[in-house]
Order: structure tokens, then sequence, then C-alpha cells
């Protein structure tokens, strides 16, 4: 250990009962400081341990630090509140991460990187270390998507041993309490544009003798369900305008007149699920919209060059003339079609010609509404709020 003043490395632990294992990670992470002779220190951040935790780390000369808010997120964020180092190494106390081996972490922070990943993927996993579906199923689809969703250049996005700058985490404004706060980190990082790299390492059996406190299938559906709410494009806006444009082919195709393809007879039928999918997309849409708008506000989501000019330039006129032009529209078709059937003594009509009028008028009112309403919604989000430094984007 050095003194306060000089520590370049902390390496924080989050700590709840791993009186099985604590010593033996403890003595690893020391060992790795006294062998490439950094100036650092070891921080437990213990969420309330009851089976002597605190006095093993102490007897090794690790600094404890209580963590009253219960949660993976809330420990780690205490423990790195509290540590001195200007580079923070994290990683579990299950003994399945090797803290012996964490100066090539190090060594990437020094070299410009602000987040460094660990890869068990493209390192070695021990057997028994990592069940067969996280290995195989788990894990690369979870990756796939994170890659897709945020551009993470990563080949592990659940791997817990990672090591960051002060500066980056303070960038990142990580908030959730609980264990997604990892993937939180990974996700923030490459929102913001800080550079991620990455380590291979080994990851071994978990020493501990009771079982993991995650189960697998729910934690992997939690996980992909954090990811798709930090992303309101992929979420809400390319499925909303996939159903918009869907509505609108098939508006183009069918409002003339019957529409034959490959012998198939497309119709008034389809003339309804062109009018429903232009419905949910407007309505999907708009929840995109005001999703992002909303993050972006509370600064859960960095905001975009393009959402902030989107947003300046489409303020709540723009939607509100917008919406009742739309709603106009159909109101005028209603008026043809009641006009039509006045002229017949309001009697029988062709199905398919009153039809053709309908459904278009009564889609084109219902997203005039929802044009307008959402035009409402995007002002009251852009209304200032005392003390908020974010504006809409």
């Amino acid at each position: 250990m050095s003194s306060d003043a000089a520590l370049e490395v902390s390496v924080v632990i989050p700590c709840l009962n791993e009186s099985e294992t604590l010593e033996s990670v403890i003595r690893k992470a020391l060992g790795c400081i006294a062998e490439n002779n950094l100036a650092a220190e070891v921080v437990i951040a213990d969420n309330g341990s009851t089976d002597g935790s605190q006095e093993i780390a102490e007897r090794l000369g690790a600094r404890v630090v209580p963590v009253a808010e219960k949660g993976y997120g809330n420990a780690l964020r205490g423990g790195i509140a509290a540590a001195k180092g200007r580079f923070i190494v994290m990683g579990d106390a299950d003994d399945s991460y090797d803290f012996s081996a964490f100066f090539p972490f190090i060594e990437r922070l020094r070299n410009g990187a602000d987040l460094v990943m660990g890869s068990r993927l493209r390192g070695k996993i021990m057997p028994g270390a990592m069940p067969w579906k996280n290995h195989y199923i788990g894990n690369p689809i979870q990756t796939m998507i994170g890659r897709m969703m945020f551009r993470c250049p990563i080949s592990d996005f659940n791997c817990g041993l990672r090591a960051f700058t002060r500066e980056a985490f303070e960038k990142m404004q990580l908030v959730t309490p609980t264990w997604e706060f990892a993937s939180e980190m990974v996700i923030k990082a490459a929102l913001k544009g800080l550079r991620i790299e990455e380590v291979p390492i080994t990851l071994y059996k978990d020493g501990r003798s009771h079982p993991p406190h995650l189960q697998p299938w729910r934690a992997g559906w939690r996980n992909i369900r954090f990811m798709l709410l930090y992303s309101p494009r992929w979420l809400f806006l390319l499925p909303g305008l996939t159903l918009l444009l869907f509505g609108l082919l098939g508006f183009g195709l069918i409002l003339p007149g019957p529409f034959r393809m490959f012998g198939a007879v497309f119709d008034v039928t389809s003339l309804v699920i062109s009018g429903t999918s232009l419905t949910v997309g407007m309505q999907v849409l708009s929840l995109g919209l005001l999703a992002r708008a909303y993050a972006a506000s509370a600064g859960l989501l960095p905001g975009k060059a393009s959402i902030t000019w989107f947003s300046k330039r489409l303020g709540l006129e723009i939607w509100l003339v917008a919406g009742l032009i739309l709603a106009l529209f159909g109101v005028v078709l209603v008026l043809i079609g009641f006009d039509r059937w006045y002229n017949r003594g309001f009697g029988p009509m062709s199905y398919g010609t009153i039809m053709r009028l309908i459904i278009p008028a009564s889609t084109m009112i219902a997203i005039g509404l929802q044009a307008a309403s959402t035009g409402f919604f995007l002002g009251l989000l852009q209304v200032k709020r005392p003390g908020s430094a974010n504006d809409v984007t």
C-alpha cells in the first residue's frame, strides 16, 4: 500500500458474505500490486456482511467501506466513491476472476483507454466455470445485441472483471442500483464515445459452496430488457417506422382497387390491416420520440445533434398543425362517404367502395390526433425544470 496522495490504482470488490473466497481474492490482488510495484489499494465495498468478511479484509490490509444501500450497483458505486486511485479495477469476490493478473488492464489505461473489459470468450474458461447455456447461448446473444444496438467493440458484454479511469466513470453517470450496473457501464461508455478495449482473461470455477445469487435465464432476460430500455431507437423508432412503411405500402397498393400478386387478391381486409399498421406504427414511433426526449432530458442518455435539430425544428406547433391537417383530411373523407350515402337515400352501398373511404378516414383521424398529442407531450418535456441543466434532445 502507498500513501493516499500517490495512489494510482484502487481495486474495488463488492462483498456480501464472501468469507469463503475473500481471503484468496485479496491475496491475489495484493500479489499483483507487489509484483508490479503499483501504488495501489484494495477496497472492499461491504454490503452488510454477517459472516466475518469485514474482519478478513481488515486483517489482510484491505480497506473496508460499508455501503448501507443494498444492491450490486450500490455497493460498487459506494466503493468507487471512497476509492482514492486514478484507475479503478473492479471484479467479483467469488474467486472466479484472477486478480493476480489485472496488470494488463492498467497498461491499457496508461496507454489511453477509458474502459478495459475482460473477455472470457476470447480467453480461457476452465472446466465448470461457466454453464454451457451461458457460454454458447446467453453471453454470445447478449454480446451480439450489445454490439448491434450500441456498437460496443467487445466480445464479452457481461464480463465482471474490468478497469476504468475515474474521469471515465464520472462521465458515465451510472445510476442503476442492482447488478444491471455492469451493463449500464458498458452502454454508457459506448454512447458517450469512450475508448473501450479488451483483455483476454481466464475464468475459474466459482470458489463458493453456495450457488450464485443470479438465475441465468432470469438474469439474461433482465439484461436484454435493460439494453432495450436504453435503446429507444431499437425498441420503438425502428419498429414504428417499419409498421408505418408497411401500412403506407398497403394503402398505396390497395386503395385504387383489389391488388393481385402471386395469384392472391388483396382487398378491403388487407386495407384494414394496413390501417392498423399505420395507426400502431404512429403510436410506437411517438413513444420512441418521447422516450428519447425524456431520456436525454433526465440525463439517462446523451443528447445527439440530430435529435437536437429534430426537436428544435419540429416543436409543438409543427406537430399540432400536422396532426390537425391529418385529422381534417380524415374528416373530409368521412363527409365524402356520408354524401355518397345520402345520394343513395341512405340505402345499401358497395362494401368495397365505402370501406375504401372509411378505413383511410379513421386511420388519418387516429394518427392525426396521435401526432397532436405527441407534440403537446414533447412541449411538456421541453419545459425547463428548476436546477436542470439539460435541454431536451
